[in-house]
């Protein structure tokens, strides 16, 4: 029940809706549980499911010469899912993996489209959510665009702090676009600072 109440607090500050919204739409909705390391969406698979996670943390990632890049990591109370399989009905280009236990609620894009189609008012929960999602890459592509790897390291600690808990420190690194030994360098500066 707390993970639930974390869950449901969590999301709804995120996209800024009401809990009796999310309610409904998880009423629809089946838990699944990840084990640490488990492919959730496999490059090449098609797969349109939407999730929202109850905990835990996912990471999606591409494979660029031999070397994985992270795209994104979403935590307890946050969606997640594969834009290619979702929107269009195509492969993924990335993997998704559940960076530790994890667990989430999901529902196939048919259902989901089906609810949607049933009640304006999920229809507009649903609107919300994806436009909130918009708005929160778009003030990642802004706070990453900066110039200094170290500045993007502290917007990375001030808005996800669980993710330097909990993801391997590589994963960091390529998601900064800056290599391990590099992040290292900055975590020590810092260190040495306080």
């Amino acid at each position: 029940l707390c993970n639930m109440e974390t869950m449901i607090k969590k999301f709804c500050q995120r996209y800024r809706l009401p809990e009796e919204s999310l309610r409904e739409l998880l009423s629809h909705m089946t838990e699944y549980h990840f084990s640490k390391g488990e492919t959730i969406v496999q490059e090449g698979e098609r797969n349109t499911n939407f999730y929202i996670l109850k905990k835990g943390i996912w990471r999606s990632y591409y494979m660029m010469d031999g070397t994985e890049s992270s795209l994104w990591f979403a935590g307890t109370g946050e969606i997640a899912f594969c834009s290619w399989g979702y929107v269009n009905n195509e492969v993924s280009l990335v993997n998704v993996e559940s960076v530790n236990e994890s667990a989430a609620y999901c529902i196939a894009k048919s259902a989901l489209e089906e609810l949607f189609n049933k009640s304006i008012g999920l229809a507009n929960f649903g609107r919300k959510v994806f436009e909130q999602e918009i708005l929160l890459i778009d003030s990642y592509t802004v706070a990453y665009g900066t110039p200094s790897a170290k500045e993007r390291y502290l917007t990375l600690m001030e808005e996800n702090p669980e993710l330097l808990q909990d993801v391997p420190l590589k994963h960091l690194a390529s998601y900064l676009y800056i290599t391990p030994q590099s992040l290292s360098r900055i975590r020590a500066g810092l260190k040495r600072r306080k």
